[in-house]
């Protein structure tokens, strides 16, 4: 008994150690389980627990739908003898599919409380495709059950074994009692997975990484050096004045395809979208943003310049697609810029969000004014001239609104461009 205070009642003492579950593995995924914060080395452990539990177990698939853009869905399968786990992310068209309507998860994901299929009897239902399969690689037993969320969204895992006579059925008792708890936890790393994706998908890898990390107070900054690219489309009021609204919205993903996604391919990250103009940076110091910072100012300026070659390859490949439908080709301006920024969250208690502040962002704007006139696609300033070395071309000195002595600008011709796309994305890094 422990002691209790004057005038109280005993407290009785707790046992040494509290009984365990009756099912091993539930206790199993209550104690071991929970420490592992990945869904597909949680699913290979389970597996080694239940094979030590004398669950034969040949194969498992756990597929877990998700609020992804591109994807539906992800699928993690664990086979016996192979030792890493496959992860398979699903295309949103994937449930158009055959493969899909032909599936047991197709009627998992409709309500069916569980699917079971016998494979080594006479007179065997194949009646899924994948049942085919599995049973030409020696599978005796297949076994669907939905793994069910706290939402309600329905998920799904899969069991196969070789063993002959299939799975027991005290075995496959065992399994769905410890469903709910197994899509608890894999609820979490799922939670967790939809918030990351969420966040790297609106506000870029870096600056999502860095909300996950708590660095969500409105002030939080920190002081960088980078490249600055700012891009704009051309002509785009005549050409969203000339169509209907839903048509223009289909141009500007195009046009972001090929300027954006060069920019994110090539290491950098972009910070805003400002209706038709894209702000993003290549930081050469600090924190920054993006898939990697460089080590040099070099470093950053040939990332930038391999991405300004990629957006215009894929620019040119755009027209052509659009001269053979009839349609009118798009063009942009692109300026570089290199100065010292802080990336840090601004705005209003109630909607915040992360940029870059300085005077070198706001001038990388104005150079980019001077592309229209000057009659040249790519503009870049003497810093950005200075840290890189490439045959430039001059056109001379021009004033930018707001900065007080005139500066001068540079270009590339069309040929020297295109050499940069054999920059290597991760050059330098």
């Amino acid at each position: 008994m422990t002691s209790a205070a004057k005038g109280e009642p005993a407290i009785p003492a707790l046992p040494q150690s509290l009984p365990r579950y009756a099912n091993p593995l539930i206790d199993w995924l209550l104690s071991d389980g929970w420490n592992i914060v990945d869904s597909g080395e949680l699913l290979k452990a389970l597996a080694v627990r239940m094979l030590t539990e004398g669950i034969d177990v040949w194969r498992m698939r756990m597929t877990l739908r998700t609020l992804h853009p591109q994807v539906i869905g992800v699928s993690f399968t664990w086979l016996k003898g192979q030792g890493d786990v496959e992860v398979y992310e699903a295309p949103h068209a994937i449930l158009q599919t055959d493969e899909y309507r032909n599936s047991p998860y197709a009627a998992i994901f409709d309500g069916a409380g569980g699917v079971r299929r016998r494979l080594d009897i006479l007179g065997a239902v194949l009646d899924y495709g994948v049942l085919t399969d599995l049973k030409a690689e020696g599978a005796t037993d297949y076994v669907a059950m939905p793994l069910v969320f706290s939402d309600g969204k329905i998920n799904a895992i899969t069991f196969a074994t070789r063993r002959p006579g299939g799975f027991f059925s005290g075995e496959l008792s065992q399994i769905n009692d410890m469903l709910p708890v197994l899509a608890r936890l894999v609820e979490v790393h799922a939670m967790r997975r939809t918030a990351k994706t969420l966040l790297d998908t609106y506000l870029g890898p870096h600056t999502g990484e860095r909300v996950l990390n708590g660095h969500i107070r409105r002030g939080d900054g920190e002081d960088i050096a980078a490249v600055i690219w700012f891009c704009d489309l051309r002509n785009s009021t005549a050409l969203a004045e000339s169509m209907p609204r839903s048509d223009f919205l289909g141009i500007l993903n195009d046009y972001y395809d090929c300027v954006a996604g060069a920019v994110v391919d090539h290491g950098g990250e972009v910070l805003r979208f400002i209706g038709d103009a894209a702000l993003a940076i290549f930081p050469t110091s600090g924190g920054g943003a993006g898939k990697r910072t460089c080590s040099s100012v070099e470093c950053a300026a040939a990332a930038a310049l391999a991405a300004a070659a990629e957006a215009e390859r894929r620019l040119d490949d755009l027209n052509e697609r659009r001269a053979a439908g009839g349609q009118q080709p798009l063009g942009f301006g692109l300026a570089l810029h290199i100065g010292e920024l802080t990336y840090g969250n601004i705005g209003v208690p109630g909607r915040l969000e992360f940029t870059v502040i300085g005077t070198a962002a706001n001038e990388a704007a104005r150079l980019e004014g001077l592309s229209k006139p000057l009659g040249h696609r790519l503009i870049v300033s003497d810093e950005f001239a200075r840290a890189y070395p490439a045959p430039w071309i001059s056109l001379g000195q021009h004033r930018l609104a707001g900065v007080a002595a005139p500066r001068e600008v540079f270009t590339l011709s069309g040929e020297a461009l295109s050499a940069m796309r054999t920059i290597p994305a991760t050059a330098a890094a």
